[in-house]
């Protein structure tokens, strides 16, 4: 029996001519059938969600170390909070809601335990061997690191969707070849050796909405949970322009509100203005540039999903609090001093016996290895890590293990 994929719809509405097509997609690195019931952008989402790593997520830390409390956001938990975004705004755009969504699964797959602390502490440690960057890693993961499927290593994702994954912040390369934010980490060179993914222009826009619902989502939630920690208050809210407005309309409509629903009817209508800005400014810059298809998107020079001058102002303020109130808070800096130590001492300790990553699969073989070679399968066992695993495998080598609390 032959199954009519258009005529199943897929839960799709009418797409914009410029939405990324699954039906003529660029394919995968490794030729598959395609399947009877799902497009290959919901096939990269499935996939994606069934991995090691997008589970090993819900005991990465965001912000505050899990054990800290059960309510405050994992790296799994803002994921997908930021799917969630990047599907309205995808809905909103016409575009293509799975590959949105995908990429936004994806895009902190490559992320170390103990968020950026334990990234710069990797990066520190393999400066000598080309560094840690995990977005590269996050690539490194769905093309080679997932051991799940007999005929090829890691996800074999379309071309759009690792091109989402390695590109939704903007171009690595200007046209001329001149870096745009740094040298391009070697991982991504290499895997653009067998599999271009024309790292000189932007992304779709079904990956440009996955970057911006990340700035929204966790500019939301972190302001959530620094309340909840106590590390943010009210007051510090009102200090700046947007939030003062939304808390007094907020007091206006619900007067004596109790603090936990004050805090989410805030919460939710950051969201709301934030998202509607995005729109909006995209439409505007749609109806500029008039694409015809998704490579107009991708020549167009410019990103298109947004915020306005006036939210970008915004968001740069809550993003100086969060630094200073959270971020740089000397508790917080305390804890990311511990959590720096566990990652620097579980690296010299692999390097010096690789035989303790007991269930790393190149075990039998790093040893023998080059020193370069050897550093990097560390550093991929080390990032994979969930805080609560380094934690434990710190304590199992060390006699003495920082408190994180």
């Amino acid at each position: 029996m032959t199954i009519d994929r258009h005529a199943l719809g897929f839960g799709y509405g009418e797409k914009a001519v410029y939405a990324t097509d699954p039906w003529t997609s660029r394919g995968r690195l490794y030729e598959e059938g395609s399947s009877p019931t799902r497009s290959d952008f919901q096939r990269d989402r499935d996939r994606i969600v069934h991995t090691t790593a997008f589970r090993r997520l819900k005991h990465k830390t965001q912000v505050f170390i899990a054990q800290d409390g059960d309510h405050y956001r994992t790296r799994l938990t803002h994921t997908i909070e930021v799917a969630q975004v990047a599907r309205a705004l995808a809905r909103a755009l016409k575009l293509d809601e799975d590959l949105a969504e995908g990429v936004a699964l994806v895009h902190d797959f490559g992320h170390t335990p103990f968020g950026h602390t334990g990234e710069d502490a990797l990066h520190e440690m393999l400066l000598p061997y080309g560094g840690f960057d995990h977005n590269a890693q996050s690539l490194r993961i769905v093309t080679k690191l997932e051991r799940r499927y007999a005929e090829f290593d890691g996800l074999n994702l379309t071309w759009e969707t690792l091109e989402g994954l390695v590109k939704h912040n903007g171009p690595l390369l200007t046209p001329d070849g001149k870096d745009t934010r740094g040298p391009v980490p070697q991982p991504i060179l290499d895997y653009c050796e067998i599999h271009d993914l024309e790292i000189a222009t932007y992304a779709s826009l079904e990956a440009q909405v996955a970057a911006i619902a990340d700035d929204i989502a966790y500019n939301t939630h972190d302001i959530d949970d620094g309340l909840r920690s106590g590390y943010l208050t009210f007051d510090m809210l009102e200090e700046i322009p947007f939030l003062s407005e939304l808390m007094a309309e907020v007091r206006a409509r619900y007067p004596n509100l109790e603090a936990s629903r004050f805090t989410h009817e805030i919460m939710r209508r950051q969201i709301t203005r934030m998202v509607e800005d995005v729109i909006s400014v995209a439409q505007q810059a749609l109806s500029e540039i008039r694409p015809g298809s998704v490579a107009d998107i991708r020549g167009a020079g410019r990103v298109i999903a947004t915020f306005s001058p006036e939210m970008a102002e915004t968001d740069k303020q809550i993003k100086r609090m969060l630094f200073k109130r959270i971020y740089r808070h000397p508790d917080i800096m305390r804890i990311r001093t511990g959590a720096a130590q566990i990652v620097t001492d579980l690296f010299q300790a692999y390097m010096d016996n690789p035989k303790e990553m007991q269930s790393h699969y190149w075990v039998d073989h790093i040893a023998g290895l080059a020193v370069a070679a050897k550093a990097r399968h560390v550093g991929d066992y080390l990032a994979g890590m969930t805080d609560t695993y380094a934690i434990s495998a710190h304590r199992r080598l060390f006699d003495q293990t920082p408190d994180l609390r």
